[in-house]
């Protein structure tokens, strides 16, 4: 694996190309890869170490408690909220829904390949029928 790199711990000048590096950093909204939560999202509180970090759904929002979580089992998107290092539930909470998480995540490509591949999962197969003769007659 690559180098984890916490941003809450020192400081750095961030140039131009920098801004949409995905850093693992507290704020940092992340997805579940697998397991019981995957699919859903995730908020870096606290880095652990270089392999583990301490995420948060919030709970009141997803469901999802705070807990210690491995990083291979998280994939980091662009989103960053803006919280310190072990943040509060109610401070948590406030500030993904000032930055409007949920909204940006669905506007995202990546949201948006998910739920079509989560759509085609679910057709029936006289539905993945109709979908074949659909595109050979176009």
């Amino acid at each position: 694996g690559g180098r984890v790199r916490c941003t809450s711990c020192s400081s750095f000048n961030m140039s131009s190309d920098d801004s949409n590096r995905r850093l693992v950093e507290c704020g940092r909204v992340c997805l579940v890869n697998f397991g019981p939560m995957g699919g859903k999202l995730v908020v870096i509180v606290n880095v652990i170490d270089g392999k583990r970090v301490l995420v948060d759904g919030p709970s009141t929002v997803n469901g999802i408690p705070r807990q210690a979580m491995p990083l291979a089992r998280l994939s980091l998107t662009t989103i960053k909220i803006d919280i310190e290092p072990g943040a509060r539930l109610s401070t948590l909470v406030k500030a993904y829904n000032a930055a409007d998480v949920q909204k940006q995540w669905a506007e995202s490509s990546w949201a948006k390949s998910m739920a079509r591949k989560g759509a085609k999962a679910k057709l029936a197969d006289f539905d993945r029928f109709k979908l074949m003769v659909a595109r050979k007659t176009v």
